[in-house]
């Protein structure tokens, strides 16, 4: 994409004549639309729309603002508007489990993911050397009870330092305080695995090769104050049977989970993901 496409996303409440405030702009200013979402919650009586174009030559985006926002008003609506070359920095969380950082890092590298990636941190210095070879910087802080509100004091103070628009836990085994799931809600994601029943703990694939279980999935979510239990932005599944042995089961579950978590991660830096209520409205391509 060049500069000369823009992602027009809005939100308000239910009422006549949304689609037109946002496609009639845009056909009256002769913006081409290269893909359009939309979708009204009957429940929630949300209205949401998502809108990229090709703009014409001559736009001008401080006058196209001005513009929409007198429409914008009418409708009640919460809107943004942003360029498709922009690249929105995100700030990757990790521990010791290298997958899912690794598929975020390639990803990046061949320009799968349009994302800044400023920092890297971790409570382990195992993936260092990992970062350096992009040429990342990496933040070993370990933590431990005492030690843990110094630790994310300091967190909170890179991801601001480096102006980041959105925080990965791309395994990052850790459980982050009250206040800095309060400070990162709704901007940041987190993977886990799915697996039915639920099994906790630290070898849940071995817990689940005990009781013969017949899928595997991961699930990437925003994080709030309920562990693992944040809006929901993706999920995947597959099916295994009897010849799965544990080794079998974590080496399928990791595929899907980075898998997972980038799909995740694109949804969000492309604007396809919003926020309704505890629920997510997801457009995907």
């Amino acid at each position: 994409m060049d500069n000369n496409h823009w992602i027009l996303t809005a939100q308000c409440p239910s009422r006549l004549g949304t689609i037109d405030a946002v496609t009639g702009l845009l056909y009256n200013n002769q913006h081409y639309i290269t893909e359009l979402h939309s979708f009204d919650d009957c429940h929630s009586k949300q209205f949401f729309i998502r809108a990229q174009f090709r703009a014409n030559t001559s736009f001008d985006q401080a006058a196209f603002h001005q513009e929409f926002s007198l429409k914008a008003e009418q409708f009640d609506m919460q809107w943004q508007l942003r360029s498709t070359a922009d690249k929105p920095k995100v700030v990757i969380m990790v521990s010791k489990f290298d997958h899912c950082l690794n598929d975020l890092l390639y990803k990046h590298r061949i320009g799968q993911l349009s994302i800044e990636i400023p920092a890297i941190i971790s409570n382990h210095p195992d993936l260092e050397s990992l970062a350096q070879w992009h040429g990342i910087p990496y933040y070993h802080l370990p933590v431990s009870a005492e030690t843990k509100p110094a630790q994310e004091a300091k967190v909170m103070q890179i991801i601001k330092d480096v102006d980041a628009e959105l925080v990965v836990l791309a395994r990052y085994m850790q459980v982050l305080s009250p206040q800095l799931c309060q400070h990162l809600e709704g901007w940041a994601i987190n993977i886990h695995h799915s697996l039915l029943p639920g099994f906790k703990g630290a070898k849940p694939y071995h817990q689940a090769y005990e009781k013969g279980v017949k899928t595997v999935g991961a699930t990437a979510h925003y994080i709030n104050d309920d562990l693992d239990e944040g809006p929901i932005i993706a999920q995947g599944i597959d099916s295994v049977d009897h010849a799965y042995y544990p080794e079998d089961l974590v080496a399928k579950g990791r595929d899907i989970e980075r898998v997972t978590l980038s799909r995740a991660v694109r949804y969000h830096v492309e604007q396809r993901v919003f926020l309704n209520g505890q629920r997510t409205v997801v457009f995907a391509d």
